[in-house]
């Protein structure tokens, strides 16, 4: 018998000092108090009334103290307060007292502490920690790996501004879990590792599987221009020399850790009968996107991004994908795609969708046949998204544009020094922005009912001399709803889940304003670029400016009210760690903390 080859060492982790973990542990501890005191599950008190300037900016901090734990815990820090209950801590300024005596910042130790006012499932707060601790880990490695900085990211590529990310959601606290993966595998496979990734192929039992194309692709042309003519005849002569005829499979593109630990365990018996067949990995090199599972194409940029299903747990699900809720996953999106060409509004804004085009899934595992359907209905699934290099015009950039609320390990920001580098006044380059950005998002509701999941990551921005011309939205199949009863494609009802006007309005209000603009009107405001007052008036024009344009829509939805439902992502996930939203029913997920006074009201809160 062949012996085994022994197996590896453990994987150094350079990165777990005690020196990272401690500024690891203070930016995680300001973020908890933050988006905790803005979510109302805390209320810091507020020491006295005179404001200091200092580092946050020249309108200054004042300190707050915050007693937890029937006092045992006191922590102070000082921090400044902006539109929508945000807080801007100054996270050098944070100090925790125990039982009288200072002790460390410890972001574990804070949700111990907070646990009476948090009410995590008892059974749950251990996922909970580990995807906290995750998260810190991820932050240590970012912290020693260092990275551009925000003026040498002003003219990166793409690839280079996802790898250069030091923050996951901007809301989230427990935002990086990635349960699952090994010190290895992060280094391997997380966006901020950059490493080349080669996807694995399996050749799938047609029979068993459901490929779904976009209008006007074929199945073999397809392949081919992904894959190229050496790669195919390789696969082809694989099965071939297993007996097995390639007519009868399909090619399925799967995560390399996926293989290691899910397909070639889990599905142990598949590949044992033929209905999966290893074919080796790809030619080209791929890189993960900020959303872990896409893999952006490093060897042709113009192929197409591939996302894969990972069963890692992170931020609240399984990162798997269904095949069953995939198939139609082509048809919405070309549905989607041609509403979107085919408005004039959308087109002057510079606003474009990048298609899932190919979906596929295999469904002949046992787990397809048990009563109760399960996650490991999701472990062999994945998708075709169009590449945006290949539909820029020559001279434009692309970024995400969770970029916007980047800062670099010196603290400067991504935004500051783009508005720098564009040499056009800030209220003009943010009134540009919003025209590519916030315009078409309010078009899309008020005038198509159609909404999208419009955060950071799943936009990227075309800019040309650094100002923003137009957005990719991407992620529609999973994400995009219309919040009206109109008539659809059959194949594209599902999509369809009426609201009435106000939760609809919550699209722009807690989608837009709450979990994006606010955070970056503070950044503007704290760097001195643009008082968030000045932002937040720019955003009514724009509003104000959509509605001029359309004088004869008719909707309820009104966007200058004065308050509106305050969403909590938090206690969404605190709730369940396992499973923050039925993706089926949205609506009836959403976790509410009364309201929020609306920054662009008819008339202002200022």
């Amino acid at each position: 018998m062949t012996p085994t080859a022994p197996l590896a060492g453990p994987a150094a982790a350079a990165h777990l000092r005690p020196e990272i973990l401690a500024t690891a542990h203070r930016h995680l501890v300001a973020k908890t108090l933050a988006e905790l005191s803005h979510e109302r599950l805390l209320a810091p008190v507020r020491l006295d009334d005179a404001p200091t300037a200092g580092a946050l900016g020249t309108s200054g901090t004042v300190p707050y103290r915050l007693v937890l734990d029937d006092g045992r815990v006191v922590y102070r820090f000082r921090a400044r307060r902006t539109a929508l209950e945000h807080w801007v801590l100054d996270e050098a300024s944070i100090t925790r007292d125990l039982d009288g005596s200072p002790a460390p910042l410890d972001a574990l130790d804070l949700v111990l502490e907070l646990q009476p006012d948090l009410r995590v499932p008892d059974d749950l707060l251990p996922l909970y920690l580990e995807e906290l601790s995750s998260t810190l880990a991820s932050a240590a490695f970012k912290i020693h790996r260092g990275g551009p900085s925000a003026r040498e990211l002003v003219d990166a590529d793409l690839a280079t501004v996802e790898q250069a990310m030091t923050e996951g959601h901007p809301g989230f606290i427990a935002n990086n879990g990635r349960i699952g993966f090994g010190v290895a595998e992060h280094a391997a496979y997380s966006p901020e590792a950059a490493a080349p990734v080669r996807v694995v192929w399996l050749a799938a039992r047609r029979a068993s599987t459901c490929l779904s194309l976009g209008a006007g692709l074929d199945e073999a042309a397809f392949y081919r221009a992904e894959l190229g003519d050496v790669m195919l005849a390789r696969f082809e002569a694989t099965l071939r020399a297993r007996g097995l005829d390639p007519a009868g499979y399909l090619y399925l593109p799967v995560h390399p850790w996926q293989w290691e630990h899910r397909v070639a365990v889990t599905f142990a018996a598949d590949v044992g009968r033929d209905d999966l067949v290893l074919l080796g990995e790809s030619d080209d090199e791929y890189q993960a996107q900020q959303s872990i599972r896409t893999l952006l194409n490093r060897s042709r940029p113009d192929r197409h991004y591939v996302k894969v299903a990972l069963a890692i747990q992170n931020m609240g699900f399984l990162r798997g994908l269904s095949p069953e809720y995939m198939e139609p996953t082509p048809a919405i999106n070309d549905w989607v795609a041609e509403l979107v060409d085919q408005d004039e509004t959308l087109r002057g804004c510079g606003f474009r969708v990048l298609r899932e085009r190919v979906a596929i899934g295999y469904t002949g595992d046992v787990y397809h046949r048990t009563a109760q359907p399960s996650a490991h209905r999701k472990m062999l699934a994945a998708l075709w998204r169009e590449s945006p290099a290949a539909l820029v015009e020559p001279g434009q950039g692309l970024a995400t544009m969770a970029a916007l609320l980047h800062r670099d390990g010196d603290g400067d920001a991504y935004v500051t020094a783009l508005v720098a580098a564009s040499g056009l006044a800030p209220a003009e380059w943010v009134r540009r922005y919003l025209r590519a950005y916030l315009r078409p998002v309010v078009h899309c509701l008020l005038v198509h009912d159609l909404a999208f999941m419009p955060h950071g990551e799943n936009l990227i921005l075309v800019l040309e001399d650094h100002v923003p011309v137009g957005v990719f939205m991407k992620d529609i199949g999973e994400e995009v709803v219309v919040l009206a009863d109109r008539p659809l494609p059959a194949d594209v009802q599902r999509i369809c889940h009426p609201v009435d006007d106000e939760e609809k309005a919550l699209a722009v209000f807690t989608d837009v304003f709450d979990g994006f603009l606010r955070h970056l009107a503070a950044i503007l405001d704290v760097d001195g670029v643009l008082p968030e007052a000045e932002l937040w008036d720019l955003v009514a024009q724009c509003v104000d400016e959509h509605r001029a344009d359309h004088p004869d829509l008719e909707t309820g939805v009104d966007l200058r009210a004065a308050r509106f439902a305050h969403s909590c992502l938090n206690r969404l996930q605190l709730r369940n760690t396992l499973h923050m939203v039925d993706l089926t029913d949205p609506s009836s997920s959403l976790v509410y903390a009364g309201t929020l006074a609306n920054p662009i009201a008819a008339e202002p809160p200022w």
